[in-house]
């Protein structure tokens, strides 16, 4: 990542070669070794921060004129705050390689130009007028350099996704995103919702996605399923076609054509959560025996759509299994695990929409689980949305 930000960008190139210790961590600029005076005159060392905004894999741009500052307040030769460094104290989660940067305030400074505010030019002209304000009195009163020409060669590498996460910097939530690092995730079921979950799940930083499907793509999961088609993929299995789908975009993406059951064992072997997406109750039952044996947690999603006079009516379930009560929630009957003998004679009626919101509520309490999203009951374990007035009902174990 280095080597190919210098080698593209020449305004990061010309601050490795003026001598600044530059470095990265995943979306962000670091510019290490900043010497600031505090508030007793005493030289310290500090680092500049800033958000590095992707406009293609090789180039990057501002997203703004301020700063990140790992340091406290600076502060003149007479002892006096620095003064034109609006801001103020905040945090900024960074990964491990950069543990030794804590982000303590921001900073924001625009240069003027014949008295008129402007927007810096590039990252070399933001990062030497800051370093002129921030280093210039502790350089005046104890001497020292910024330009240290320090290699700094611990970066953090976006290992799992094939692009640059620049959501994740943008929208400061490295520290949460860390959560699903060692998460290796089963989507059992590739259709409706289970697409949708899948579509979910590649943008998260989750170390390993494992999906299951030994259906073919036909013309009316098009109509049910995210993204573009094209002609070659019907016939397919839906996992062949997915895993091409999103093949360029992650790593750690093993979609298999198969159909899993009780003896799946190897299958699931090192996984930590599944999401069981299938329609028939026989199938769901040997998943759930397998999960259960493994103490796997899960969560079964369901959809019950009909129309007799009309408009379709029905709702979307969620449900939680965890590793220890599983067993306890099976027997509470929320999932059918039978087929019904008229089964055959039903319409399947499945809608995007509601495919996606299906997932998508699967995919939150997934989220809350890992501690991405608050949640004011943790023994929340089946949601249920009816169509008819969008109320979502749900369920605590203590019921």
């Amino acid at each position: 990542m280095f080597q190919k930000l210098v080698s593209h960008n020449e305004d990061i190139r010309q601050l490795v070669d003026k001598g600044y210790a530059v470095g990265f961590d995943s979306n962000y600029l670091i510019v290490r070794d900043i010497l600031y005076l505090d508030d007793k005159l005493e030289q310290r060392v500090g680092a500049i921060v800033t958000k590095l905004v992707f406009t293609d894999p090789d180039h990057v741009v501002q997203e703004d004129h301020q700063i990140f500052f790992a340091g406290s307040h600076p502060h003149n030769t007479d002892g006096s705050p620095i003064a034109n460094l609006g801001g103020g104290a905040t945090k900024l989660a960074l990964s491990e390689a950069a543990a030794d940067v804590v982000v303590q305030r921001q900073f924001s400074n625009k240069p003027r130009v014949n008295g008129q505010l402007v927007p810096f030019t590039d990252f070399f002209a933001k990062i030497e007028s800051y370093v002129g304000i921030i280093s210039g009195p502790a350089i005046a009163r104890h001497g020292g350099r910024v330009l240290t020409f320090r290699s700094v060669e611990k970066v953090a590498d976006d290992s799992v996704f094939k692009i640059h996460d620049t959501l994740t910097s943008r929208a400061e939530i490295t520290d949460l995103a860390a959560k699903f690092k060692n998460e290796i995730v089963a989507v059992i079921g590739l259709g409706g919702t289970g697409g949708y979950l899948l579509d979910f799940l590649v943008k998260t930083p989750v170390k390993e996605i494992r999906g299951f499907d030994v259906d073919p793509l036909q013309v009316h999961n098009a109509f049910r399923s995210p993204g573009r088609f094209d002609d070659a993929e019907f016939k397919r299995s839906k996992a062949e076609v997915y895993q091409a789908r999103y093949e360029n975009f992650r790593h750690g993406l093993k979609l298999t054509a198969k159909f899993v059951d009780a003896s799946c064992v190897d299958d699931l072997e090192g996984v930590t959560f599944a999401f069981v997406c299938v329609d028939k109750g026989s199938s769901r039952a040997g998943i759930f025996d397998l999960l259960i044996a493994k103490k796997i947690p899960f969560i079964d999603v369901g959809m019950g759509l009909s129309r007799r006079n009309g408009p379709i009516s029905g709702m979307m379930r969620a449900t939680y299994y965890s590793d220890q009560q599983a067993q306890q929630v099976r027997d509470m009957a929320l999932a059918p695990l039978a087929d019904k003998p008229d089964d055959v004679y039903k319409t399947n009626i499945q809608i995007s929409e509601l495919n996606a919101l299906n997932a998508a509520i699967a995919m939150i309490r997934y989220k809350q689980l890992k501690g991405f999203y608050v949640e004011d009951d943790p023994g929340s374990l089946n949601f249920i949305f009816g169509l008819s007035d969008c109320k979502m009902i749900i369920r605590s174990g203590s019921e």
